[in-house]
């Protein structure tokens, strides 16, 4: 057999490092000032799927194996060095400048990071790239290297075993298998893609298997630039246009609702007619900006670039709630450009070009072990705080809500939880997975409280909103001989409004029937009732007409008014504006968009039990952050765990009234 298995341009792109350059800026301008995603990411994507399967390819063609060692060893020289300083200076710097309130999240992140696995760290714990009210991380933008990390590997199983067949079988066309084979890698995750992405955005924008097309068609580019053949007015023409439709991509297209789906593919395609623009070399062709020196210099920077500019844009955020100015954001971008220079001369480069493997090998291994010690020591540093504080909670100083009903004078104590905690106080049925997530629409049910000899049965049923609540509802029951079923699904109301072929609706579909078939043995269904974030009444009443349903069926209803809601992090507020200033900011804002209706229902309503909690978020008249020296929110509308249990003997009265 031929040594060279495949024929494949090998001829220097220029203006590839260019346009690296044009996606590395794109990710930064539009994440400095627009919060937006560009497509720069996407392109980065096409990129390494393109230079990866040229590289792959041409090892094989020079020395007609494929092996994972020498493979995986070169990816590690050129990876690794940049993405250890990276995380050991986010940690260094989380010492001192990170908020508390996000300590444990960045924790796991990095971990997360440093053995490539972010983007599912993400997608699993429902985090939205593109909500601009949750809480990010130094380390969000590093999903990205995970799916590149994961990708490399996909890469080598899918090319050793394509070898082996070739071997194996003798084949001959091998350009005709390949391109089989990365076209249906191609088709059927992008098929996939665009499924999930109108199923569950958020989840489908982290996950590897909705962008293993966008490096499929990297490598088909690779294998077919040869083909194209274009004469110089239509290459000219196609690469402006393809530059332009790039940088408009984020201005375009809403993608905070349409990536990684079909709209992706605008600026990968646009990255592809640039590619191909440039087999003519046109005096004023894209090629001609693109490859220029100075591009060539700064492409070489990218990588660096990209990994910067958003641990400086998060720290500088952490402490500035305004958006960076325009002199602020260019600063981010000349810094990141600096940062990344001296960490790709001086750190990177020594590694990538030394011959001696061993020697790059000790250099990759001291970072590493520096990087780890670094992460045990900020765990056990934060471990220690929290067992000192811990040691002086007294409950009394701590009735959080019932501060209302005890009258009490505190004396105020530093709160709980602890504000690096806050964000991860989440109910049970998030921990113990019963609460559903919104890729999933199976019923699945937490049992709670006396699962055996109970005289009564409570389900709490709904969204995230109800869900809260459960800590609440337990601490009710905990000297009854109560029992709690748990039926929540993540941003899923109990409601009419969902078509029965949507996943939300086959889960309220699934909750109803194991209501009405379980209804001889369930007392009371609990559930909130309004959206405080909408004064839309079609759906308020939707939620009062599922629950009617419930009522026809024999279940005494406990209807609950939404907590309010805010258009900011509340936790967020708390740490960088302070306290007095986040009471101010809470009180101006419009909380309970929902108080006509609620008003209405009351007035009207001769069926379910009610509760109306809004008070109890209140001090002296005020919404308040902190109340009961308790932290009240832990984003900007889910209560914390600590908080909703102090709600308990509230629900515990509340029960003995509908039971007895």
């Amino acid at each position: 057999m031929n040594k060279n298995i495949v024929e494949i341009e090998r001829v220097y792109r220029p203006e590839i490092e260019g346009l690296r350059v044009v996606a590395a800026l794109l990710v930064a301008v539009y994440h400095i000032w627009f919060g937006r995603v560009s497509g720069g990411v996407d392109v980065f994507f096409v990129i390494s799927g393109f230079l990866i399967t040229t590289s792959i390819l041409s090892t094989i063609n020079r020395t007609g194996e494929f092996k994972f060692l020498p493979y995986i060893a070169k990816l590690g020289k050129r990876l690794l060095p940049s993405v250890l300083v990276v995380l050991s200076t986010v940690v260094i710097l989380s010492f001192f400048w990170l908020p508390a309130s996000i300590i444990g999240k960045t924790l796991k992140e990095v971990i997360a990071s440093l053995f490539y696995y972010q983007n599912w760290q993400l997608a699993l714990s429902n985090t939205d790239y593109l909500d601009a009210a949750q809480m990010k991380t130094p380390v969000e933008h590093f999903w990205a290297m995970s799916i590149q990390g994961q990708f490399y590997i996909i890469w080598f199983l899918i090319f050793a075993f394509l070898l082996f067949m070739i071997k194996k079988f003798n084949i001959v066309k091998v350009k005709n298998l390949i391109n089989f084979f990365l076209a249906s890698l191609f088709i059927c995750s992008l098929m996939y893609s665009i499924y999930l992405t109108n199923v569950n955005q958020p989840f489908a924008y982290f996950i590897t298997f909705t962008r293993v097309w966008e490096f499929a068609l990297g490598g088909l580019l690779c294998l077919n630039l040869s083909k194209f053949k274009l004469n110089s007015l239509f290459s000219f023409i196609i690469g402006w246009l393809g530059l332009i439709g790039l940088i408009l991509t984020g201005i375009i297209f809403d993608v905070s609702t349409a990536f990684p789906g079909f709209v992706a593919l605008w600026p990968m395609l646009c990255a592809v007619m640039i590619v191909v623009s440039g087999a003519q070399n046109n005096k004023y062709s894209v090629k001609r900006l693109l490859g220029a020196p100075i591009m060539i210099k700064l492409g070489g920077l990218s990588f660096g670039v990209y990994l910067w500019h958003w641990v400086i844009l998060s720290f500088y955020n952490y402490h500035f709630s305004q958006q960076p100015s325009l002199i602020v954001g260019i600063g981010i971008i000349f810094l990141s450009l600096i940062l990344s220079y001296f960490m790709t001369e001086y750190i990177e480069k020594p590694i990538r070009q030394s011959d001696k493997q061993r020697k790059s090998f000790k250099r990759l291994t001291l970072m590493a072990s520096t990087t780890i010690v670094l992460i045990i020591s900020f765990f056990s540093i934060n471990a220690i705080e929290d067992y000192l504080h811990a040691k002086n909670i007294v409950d009394a100083d701590y009735p959080g809500a019932m501060v209302k009903e005890e009258r009490v004078d505190l004396t105020e104590q530093e709160p709980i939880p602890a504000l690096k905690d806050v964000f991860d106080d989440l109910p049970v049925s998030h921990l113990d997975e019963t609460n559903q997530g919104l890729k999933e629409s199976d019923l699945k049910i937490g049992f709670y409280g006396e699962t055996e000899n109970y005289s009564h049965t409570i389900a709490l049923v709904g969204s995230s909103h109800s869900q809260h609540w459960l800590s609440a509802v337990l601490e009710a029951i905990k000297d009854t001989d109560y029992r709690v079923l748990g039926m929540t699904r993540s941003g899923t109301r109990f409601s009419t409004g969902y078509p029965d072929d949507d996943l939300k609706g086959q889960w309220v579909n699934e909750v109803t029937e194991y209501l009405r078939d379980n209804a001889d043995d369930i007392d009371l269904v609990v559930s909130h009732t309004t959206a405080s974030d909408t004064d839309n009444d079609r759906i308020h009443q939707q939620m009062i007409d599922k629950l009617k349903e419930v009522h026809d069926f024999g279940i005494d209803v406990l209807a609950i008014r939404d907590n309010p809601r805010y258009e900011f992090n509340v936790l967020e507020a708390l740490e960088i504006e302070g306290e007095e200033e986040t009471i101010q900011l809470m009180n101006a804002a419009d909380t309970q968009k929902d108080r006509v209706f609620w008003n209405h229902f009351i007035q009207n309503n001769d069926s379910f039990y009610t509760l109306d909690l809004t008070e109890y978020f209140k001090v002296d008249g005020e919404f308040r952050p902190i109340i009961g020296n308790i932290v009240v929110y832990r984003d900007e509308k889910h209560m914390t765990r600590t908080f909703s249990e102090s709600f308990g003997p509230i629900f515990l009265k509340k029960f003995k009234e509908i039971f007895e």
